[in-house]
């Protein structure tokens, strides 16, 4: 992995199961996922002012000392480890963790591409672990894995309680070998195990249809490293077309780079229009990032946007810009709800912080945090649809753009 010398900018989506989309995180400037700024320490921290009580802390150490079984003991850096992860969890906040040297380590693997796993993003709601989106044509997507589903257990671990990176580590293993899931779904009474063989995983990107009646499809899967590249090709295909009736379809993408969601949002908005918003509270001034404005659309584009709830992140500040523009109509049922930013810091050479540090708004202000975007149409999916195979959030958007 790249060192930490500079300030990197990253947004994470939730953690991909096996994949986690923290590949890419540390690729640079220009190439930004969703975890944000990677920062380089110097020299160590060896005091804070605070007006906590330490004294417990040490009574503790010390009891361990003395009572605990001398050939069970851990060793002194492990437990300043687990009370660095003791200290995060006490913020109550599933996106900030801090990585031991081994989990370090896998985070760099996954970063660098060599994962195996299942092939789906997860993501806390309501304090419970829950799929995000599977990706298409991996392993959770043959096995029927569907946005919305919470994971109950593990094999035979228990989720709640588990941070995401824990539960990812669980999910994650070598290919060929079995995870079993136990899953409770809205529209079952009980829940259900799933068992999923973990492959090699590959990230899919972009599909694009010319429909009989004139729509264009574009279909993005995931807001990957080349998606900018493909989105643009897709639009140029788009364009020799003829056709001005454009459907972009978001369900299920969970994410993925910053820089990525603003080159495909500026192919609809004039230079300087808001895109997305970085709000720090009251730490610091917010950070803006604007339309590069690409703009080769007139007013005349009929445009509708495919939301559910596998939408998250990078395709939550899509919709949301274009949204807030009124450059696109959304249809479809609310998104994850997937809105803070968060920063990864190394503290020391083998070990690294992920703090959630902003929130992300729409132009008009409203926070993508936990409630998502509601779909200017709104469409439920029912069991009944799914037995027929029918999609009434597609026909709803075909619907608008023929009127």
């Amino acid at each position: 992995m790249e060192n930490f010398s500079k300030k990197r900018h990253i947004i994470t989506v939730v953690f991909l199961v096996a994949l986690a989309f923290a590949w890419g995180v540390y690729v640079g400037d220009h190439n930004r996922p969703e975890i944000d700024k990677v920062m380089g320490v110097s020299g160590k921290e060896t005091a804070v002012t605070t007006k906590a009580d330490f004294s417990p802390f040490w009574k503790v150490w010390n009891t361990i000392n003395e009572k605990y079984p001398t050939a069970s003991k851990t060793t002194d850096q492990d437990r300043v480890y687990g009370a660095i992860s003791g200290l995060m969890g006490s913020l109550n906040d599933p996106y900030s963790v801090f990585f031991s040297p081994d989990e370090a380590k896998s985070f760099e693997e996954e970063i660098a591409g060599n994962f195996t796993g299942i092939g789906m993003e997860v993501g806390m709601k309501d304090k419970v672990l829950t799929v995000i989106a599977p990706l298409k044509n991996t392993p959770a997507d043959r096995a029927n894995i569907k946005p919305g589903d919470k994971i109950l257990k593990i094999d035979k671990t228990v989720t709640s309680g588990l941070s995401i990176e824990k539960a990812i580590k669980l999910i994650r293993g070598e290919k060929g070998t079995t995870v079993t899931l136990t899953i409770f779904r809205e529209e079952n009474k009980d829940p259900i195990e799933v068992k999923i063989v973990r492959d090699v995983i590959n990230i899919p990107t972009l599909d694009t249809e010319l429909r009989p009646d004139g729509i264009f499809v574009i279909k993005l899967y995931s807001f990957s490293a080349n998606s900018a590249s493909l989105f643009h090709n897709a639009i140029q295909k788009f364009s020799e077309s003829g056709a001005d009736k454009l459907l972009l379809d978001l369900r299920g993408n969970p994410g993925g780079y910053l820089d990525a969601a603003v080159d495909i949002a500026s192919w609809f908005l004039r230079s300087g229009k808001v895109i997305v918003t970085e709000d720090y509270g009251n730490d610091k001034a917010p950070e803006i990032y604007r339309s590069r404005g690409y703009n080769v659309f007139n007013d005349k584009l009929k445009f509708v946007i495919l939301i559910n709830g596998g939408s998250a992140s990078a395709s939550e500040i899509v919709a949301g810009a274009m949204q807030d523009n009124g450059r696109a109509k959304l249809v479809g049922s609310q998104s994850f709800g997937k809105g803070s930013v968060q920063e990864a810091i190394k503290i020391t050479p083998d070990t690294l912080l992920k703090i959630t540090v902003a929130k992300w708004l729409t132009p008009n202000g409203t926070s993508i945090s936990e409630k998502g975007l509601t779909p200017d149409y709104p469409v439920e999916i029912t069991r009944k649809d799914l037995d027929n195979k029918k999609d009434p959030q597609l026909d709803k958007a075909v619907e608008i753009l023929l009127k």
